[in-house]
């Protein structure tokens, strides 16, 4: 590996209808729309030819499926359950406007979600992830969510959660971890297929 350090590649998963509307989708686990079908595969053809020592993944549908059609499933393929989405609560398939349309100063990353996660306990699994990506010796390909990937970028580079509300992440897109002289560092951010 030529002495580099290794890096992650953070795909989120393909469009759901949720996605598409802009229900907050934690827990709920829907499946892609066929566009976000279309999009994973599209995805798995950037991916081609990368060497990765290990994938993981989300176990909720949207995320293991994209997986799979980006050219990543079956046995190679880790389910690891800190990947899941932010517990949304009661705002789970709601929008930001009907949320703010009851609570007008709601944040996510600064409040979390009422009977779901704080942005502490997001973080605290976000950490276990890159605690585990860091042990490993060669690429990680990790297929999630984006709040979480949001929130996972934060902490990569030393930030707190909150600051995850500042790296905005479409579906199916491509993002990779990396250092810059031995410090973590965003290397490429929402790079859509």
């Amino acid at each position: 590996m030529s002495g580099e350090l290794p890096l992650i590649y953070l795909a989120r998963h393909g469009e759901t209808d949720w996605s598409l509307s802009g229900q907050h989708t934690g827990r709920t686990d829907l499946p892609l729309t066929a566009k976000g079908q279309q999009d994973a595969a599209r995805l798995g053809e950037r991916l081609r030819g990368l060497a990765f020592e290990k994938v993981v993944t989300s176990p909720l549908q949207r995320a293991v499926r994209t997986c799979e059609l980006a050219g990543f499933g079956g046995a190679g393929m880790e389910i690891v359950p800190d990947l899941v989405e932010w517990d949304y609560g009661a705002y789970e398939g709601k929008t930001s406007a009907e949320i703010r349309a009851e609570r007008r100063d709601w944040e996510l990353f600064r409040d979390g979600c009422p009977g779901g996660e704080s942005p502490e306990q997001v973080a605290g699994r976000v950490d276990r992830v890159i605690a585990r990506s860091r042990a490993v010796t060669g690429n990680t390909a990790l297929f999630a969510h984006g709040h979480m990937l949001r929130v996972l970028a934060a902490r990569w580079i030393g930030l707190p959660p909150g600051h995850g509300r500042h790296f905005l992440l479409d579906t199916s897109t491509l993002s990779v971890l990396g250092y810059y002289q031995g410090s973590p560092a965003l290397k490429r951010w929402n790079d859509r297929i």
